[in-house]
């Protein structure tokens, strides 16, 4: 006696052999990769049999705040890292090589002394999707009294992918005297936000999330450290 299958066309398809299969590409988002740690990844296509796309997302590193170190009775405030750029990408999956170089990029360091902030480091994924870092705070400004305004890094301009944007300026910071001032913001990026601005003595404040600037560091006469940038991300969404 013969069968038959009744199917969602849709979804499944008979083959002649009678195997009940998914046809590709119908299944949805499956499964999301997460690469957080600075470094070369691989993204190798043969784990993912059934892979029909996917959506890449690339997240470059914010820049590191310079460090402040004024003499006694002055003052030096240091303007924010700029926050990396933020890229995306659709690839299907016969536009994939067999293995895929992913780079995460490194937070900008903080600056130690009178030294500068770091840049952030560039992240992206194969030579399609790409995303670069911000960089990082000057040391600029010396140790005074006097009323002096800094300028923070611009923000860098936008990488690869079918949707790309640039990284948030660092912002910049004022000196009224020798205790009074106001350090720099950090620059935003798309998925995060920079260190907050300082007008109490102290180190270089800390981005949220990936890829923000450090704020600036100030000082009243006190040694203080820049803030590290935040670092970069890549995510990988994998569609069946």
């Amino acid at each position: 006696m013969a069968t038959s299958v009744c199917v969602c066309s849709d979804y499944f398809t008979v083959g002649d052999d009678g195997e009940l299969c998914l046809i590709p590409g119908s299944m949805g988002l499956r499964q999301t990769l997460q690469f957080k740690d600075p470094g070369t990844f691989s993204f190798e296509k043969a784990d993912y049999p059934w892979l029909s796309r996917i959506v890449v997302r690339v997240q470059g590193a914010g820049g590191g705040s310079a460090g402040a170190n004024a003499a006694a009775d002055q003052a030096i405030v240091r303007p924010g890292g700029a926050g990396g750029g933020y890229s995306e990408r659709l690839i299907q999956v016969a536009s994939l090589g067999a293995s895929e170089s992913i780079v995460v990029g490194a937070p900008g360091a903080a600056g130690s002394g009178n030294s500068a902030g770091g840049a952030g480091g560039s992240s992206s994924f194969g030579g399609t999707v790409t995303a670069q870092g911000g960089g990082g705070g000057p040391a600029a400004q010396g140790s005074g009294t006097g009323t002096d305004a800094v300028q923070g890094p611009s923000g860098p301009t936008a990488g690869n992918g079918s949707w790309a944007q640039g990284g948030g300026g660092g912002g910049g910071g004022i000196r009224l005297n020798g205790t009074n001032g106001l350090s720099g913001v950090g620059g935003e990026s798309h998925m995060g936000h920079g260190g907050v601005a300082r007008s109490q003595e102290g180190a270089g404040t800390s981005p949220r999330g990936y890829g923000g600037g450090a704020g600036g560091a100030l000082s009243y006469g006190g040694a203080y450290d820049g803030g590290d940038g935040g670092g970069g991300l890549v995510l990988i969404d994998l569609f069946g």
